[in-house]
């Protein structure tokens, strides 16, 4: 922000403060958060009733409101109220943001203490005691949010109600209107379709409960994040999700969030409902997880080209839509992948060359801006540098992997053309249904894509070694 629109914002802040908080007398520092790529998220210190308090400010990204988006940061706000009053641990709600306070959609809440990074929750020394009881916890919570009242609790009408099908046309939808073709993600659609599981009772689903969005202490889970997408449905949904790979942070042994195993979820969930779940329905929805967040990734890269919050963080998770993709590739179409070698620089007579100029910008990044930074400021400099280390590794692997891939293109198509044309071929005819899902050599073409460009984006994500160590 620039100063101006900074002392605007704190301005605006104080006035929400002013009728929120009974005893505020001013606010002592305000600070936005890193992460958080579809919401801002601030910390707030503010002097009240002699002594100082945290609380916590989130808005929509910009303070632009989100038409396209339901049920909204004010709903969420009523969702974590009717949560607390269900007994499922949740930060208090102080106030909702109005239009007339000029901040934007979202609402201000206490600031509760614990971890919430991820990788830290299924790693950190200090969480060891309480990580093996963390599933049994999770599926315990789960089932009460499913049990929420949404008629006493008037949130039936505020939150969109979607089945399996429903679910999965309209991500496939979303991720057509982005004009990128991407046959994995074509491919695990058409699987999806083919194999919905059976219909459920609906109930409130949180619809990001997962590790990254759960507040974790000593005593195990502190409050449950980020209600800004529930909907009524399969409640089941939110097993599925806690499991996918993606929020198993280098975890995969570990298929509950990487802490925990999916008997203990289980275990946990049934000793609320009283009703044992079958572990087929939840893999759909691991399955569905894997390639709801390759769209979800894709949609951060046209937010990215769209607006109004063009960071450097956007881009670089639309390249994670790779990793999902890489998963759902282990998870339907498992099997041994050859990976291309790195080829020398091109052009390696010209000084300096384009792998040492992206370098050198990245090294500057890694070593002078961030050790000279904190908070958000750092870490946007370590996404920029890993941006950057991806554009090397295109570098060297892309145009081999590219090569590679028109080959199997036309030897499958049995028609010639080049890579664009080749692929949009491809994902016609797995949308339309003029290719089967067991075409011959359909499954290998599809592995040996995704992980190529998996070692591309992210060599160290786990799909990798998982497809490495098939026999």
């Amino acid at each position: 922000m620039t100063q101006s629109v900074a002392d605007a914002f704190e301005s605006a802040l104080a006035r929400v403060l002013q009728r929120s908080i009974d005893d505020f007398e001013r606010i002592a520092a305000w600070e936005r958060l890193s992460g958080g790529a579809s919401q801002e998220t601030y910390r707030v210190r503010i002097h009240a009733g002699g002594g100082e308090r945290l609380l916590c400010l989130r808005r929509s990204p910009g303070g632009e409101h989100v038409a396209e988006r339901r049920p909204g940061l004010r709903t969420e706000a009523r969702l974590m109220q009717a949560a607390r009053a269900a007994g499922i641990p949740v930060p208090r709600v102080h106030a909702v943001l109005e239009p007339s306070d000029g901040l934007g959609e979202g609402f201000l809440m206490e600031w509760l203490e614990g971890e919430t990074l991820g990788a830290r929750i299924a790693r950190a020394d200090e969480l060891a005691a309480i990580r093996p009881k963390l599933a049994f916890q999770c599926g315990e919570i789960l089932a009460r949010i499913h049990g929420v009242d949404l008629d006493a609790t008037d949130l039936r009408g505020a939150l969109d109600a979607l089945t399996p099908e429903q679910c999965v046309e309209l991500t496939w939808e979303r991720y057509r209107s982005y004009a990128t073709p991407q046959p994995m993600i074509d491919y695990s659609a058409r699987w999806l379709r083919d194999h919905l599981p059976p219909r459920s009772e609906p109930a409130l689903v949180h619809n990001d409960f997962r590790n990254g969005n759960l507040m974790i202490g000593p005593s195990g889970v502190v409050a449950v994040l980020d209600w800004e997408i529930a909907h009524v449905g399969d409640p089941l949904r939110d097993l599925g999700w806690l499991c996918t790979h993606s929020w198993r942070f280098g975890r995969p042994d570990l298929p509950v969030g990487g802490f925990g195993r999916l008997e203990d979820l289980l275990a946990g969930y049934a000793s609320v409902t009283g009703k044992s779940v079958d572990p087929e329905h939840v893999r759909f929805w691991i399955v569905y997880g894997s390639f709801s967040w390759a769209v979800g990734c894709l949609t951060m890269a046209e937010h990215f080209r769209t607006g109004p919050d063009k960071t450097v963080e956007r881009p670089a998770i639309g390249r994670r839509s790779s990793e999902c993709q890489a998963d759902c590739a282990n998870l339907l179409l498992p099997g041994p992948v050859e990976l291309v070698e790195p080829e020398p620089p091109r052009e390696a007579a010209e000084m300096p060359r384009l792998d040492e100029l992206l370098a050198s910008v990245r090294d500057h990044l890694r070593g002078d801006v961030m050790g000279a930074s904190r908070g958000r400021a750092q870490f946007m400099a370590r996404v920029a540098a890993n941006s950057l280390d991806i554009a090397l590794r295109d570098l060297a692997l892309g145009p081999a992997h590219r090569r590679r891939e028109l080959a199997r293109l036309r030897a499958l198509l049995g028609v010639s053309g080049e890579l664009e044309e080749l692929r949009w071929r491809l994902v016609h005819g797995l949308r339309d249904g003029s290719l089967p899902l067991d075409l011959p050599g359909l499954g290998d073409h599809l592995r040996q894509t995704v992980l190529n460009q998996l070692a591309i984006d992210q060599p160290s994500y786990p799909a990798l070694a998982t497809a490495r160590a098939h026999p």
